[in-house]
């Protein structure tokens, strides 16, 4: 495969953006008031890389608590406020894309308005105008296969020449059912000392740069 048949497609949230910790500190304050308990490893389980239709759905058949319109509103405008104040990148990511000599994209379950808000918040925004792709675009959300194979058809690639990076176990899920090679990043605050079973693993971006070198720019 030569260098200009990659393209290299990002999730958004654990990936490009270190918003998980964030995300699981809001759902654990919000489902505390309902006498729901839930950790790091349920939430890596079970809501990571997740649409919010399955949250509501797991949380329904874990908890028998029903996630109302109300509530939904009050852990978006929550999160919104903690994104502005704390939100950011995953450190070296802006390098690497200023770096990047192929084509890239990104590939995200959040909803348009999150992902916007929350590249702005970061100054990643810059690097997504034409190349961005929401769950709100294709029938199943991943674990499904449909929104990276979306992606990669709109950018004008086979999902063979794609490379996803992704941090949760429904995206990695998804990459390998779309055909593509899958790297697992790890280097997000949520999968800190966190297993992974996967096999191609990067801690950090400047591995990223270590194992695919003619992917980079000098």
């Amino acid at each position: 495969m030569t260098v200009e048949s990659h393209l290299v497609i990002f999730d958004c949230d654990g990936v490009l953006i270190d918003s998980e910790v964030l995300s699981m500190n809001t759902w654990q304050d919000l489902l505390s008031k309902y006498n729901v308990s839930i950790d790091a490893e349920y939430f890596v389980n079970n809501f990571l890389g997740k649409s919010m239709q399955h949250v509501e759905e797991q949380v329904q058949q874990d908890f028998a608590v029903s996630i109302t319109p109300l509530m939904k509103e009050e852990f978006h405008t929550l999160l919104n406020q903690r994104f502005t104040q704390s939100l950011k990148p995953t450190a070296g990511i802006a390098r690497l894309l200023c770096n990047l000599k192929v084509p890239y994209c990104l590939a995200t379950s959040s909803s348009p308005e999150r992902t916007e808000h929350a590249l702005s918040c970061t100054g990643l925004a810059p690097y997504f105008t034409n190349n961005l792709y929401t769950r709100s675009l294709v029938k199943r959300g991943k674990p499904a296969p449909d929104l990276f194979l979306y992606a990669a058809e709109k950018m004008g690639f086979a999902p063979e020449q794609c490379i996803v990076i992704e941090d949760s176990p429904a995206g990695i899920e998804a990459g390998l059912a779309a055909n593509m090679q899958v790297i697992h990043y790890t280097g997000g605050s949520h999968l800190k000392d966190m297993p992974t079973n996967h096999t191609t693993t990067i801690t950090d971006w400047d591995n990223f740069i270590q194992d695919y070198p003619m992917l980079v720019s000098d």
